[in-house]
């Protein structure tokens, strides 16, 4: 193996079509594959070992019938059907630790977690700067335990997508962001173990992820993220805290689901003047994570080591 939205948040904004998308098109995981051909079929694989991965304690999914099973597609792996939440840590080399750490979390929808592309790699390319990275696997939406029946709905989901163009009512998200309150909790618990500054953890989601990190800074009570990077999420406008953190965002003009839909996010940062560093690259589409590409869209992690250098958390502590 390879080491390794919330109620309260679709209710300070008028649910839309995109964030229907979000969780109907990015379940499907990837919309931007890497430059090199890879497959968009779904294939099913054994769950990964996972030795390193540690329990959040927030309990069994509710009602949960179907159990974790893993797929790969457009060269990455996928897990869903998650019942229990794990996080992951990936540690850099003690020489270079300067005592930042990042929560990740992956995309796909709450409905799977793109584990690799937008998990792993972006773990091991935040050890390369010193960061101590977290990937958490948190809980998702229950989906048929067949892969072909998760195919059909997918397929569902779209057609429902092109009937009801305002989108989905709120959606509950409460074990999500429990998930992650968790994971800050367990770091800051260890973070003398794992040589982390409490004072100095981050987050950034990928699409589904990305809501759930703009969730858990504005619904997570105790979490408190640092900072936080919200890579292909939603733009939908949201009541800012006079305490929100910076904030970094990486966004495809030609992205399906949030291209066009405007930037209040970005507005509501800067009407509410807390730091917040906006990159829209022309091409890349949705989903582009780690993956290489020929668009400038492959800059963002670049771009993101840049932003935490400039605000000190690249600097060690000691």
């Amino acid at each position: 193996m390879k080491q390794s939205g919330v109620t309260k948040v679709f209710r300070l904004v008028r649910p839309s079509s995109a964030w229907l998308l979000t969780l109907g098109v990015a379940a499907a995981c990837t919309l931007s594959p890497p430059a090199a051909a890879q497959t968009d079929k779904m294939t099913p694989i054994a769950i990964p070992a996972q030795p390193n991965a540690i329990q959040l304690g927030t309990g069994a999914l509710p009602g949960a019938t179907a159990t974790e099973s893993w797929h790969s597609q457009y060269g990455s792996v996928f897990a869903r059907n998650v019942t229990v939440a794990t996080l992951t840590p990936f540690l850099p080399d003690p020489a270079k630790a300067n005592g930042t750490a990042v929560i990740v979390a992956p995309g796909g929808g709450f409905m799977t977690l793109s584990m690799e592309n937008e998990g792993w790699d972006v773990a091991k390319a935040l050890n390369a700067h010193g960061v101590a990275a977290f990937v958490i696997k948190y809980r998702t939406r229950q989906t048929p335990a067949d892969l072909p029946g998760f195919e059909r709905s997918l397929q569902q989901m779209f057609a429902s997508v092109a009937r009801s163009p305002r989108g989905p009512g709120p959606m509950n998200l409460d074990p999500q962001i429990a998930d992650a309150r968790a994971a800050f909790a367990l770091i800051r618990r260890r973070a003398t173990e794992w040589h982390v500054d409490p004072n100095r953890i981050g987050m950034v989601g990928f699409s589904a992820g990305a809501g759930l990190a703009m969730a858990t800074t504005l619904n997570g009570q105790d979490a408190k993220p640092a900072f936080i990077g919200i890579i292909y999420g939603s733009m939908a406008p949201v009541t800012v805290p006079a305490d929100a953190p910076p904030m970094f965002v990486a966004l495809a003009a030609d992205d399906p689901l949030f291209g066009n839909s405007g930037f209040g996010l970005i507005d509501s940062w800067r009407q509410a003047k807390r730091p917040v560093e906006f990159h829209l690259y022309e091409q890349g589409g949705h989903g582009f994570g780690m993956y290489p590409k020929e668009t400038t869209s492959t800059g963002w992690f670049d771009a993101f080591a840049s932003w935490m250098r400039m605000h000190g958390w690249l600097k060690p502590t000691r």
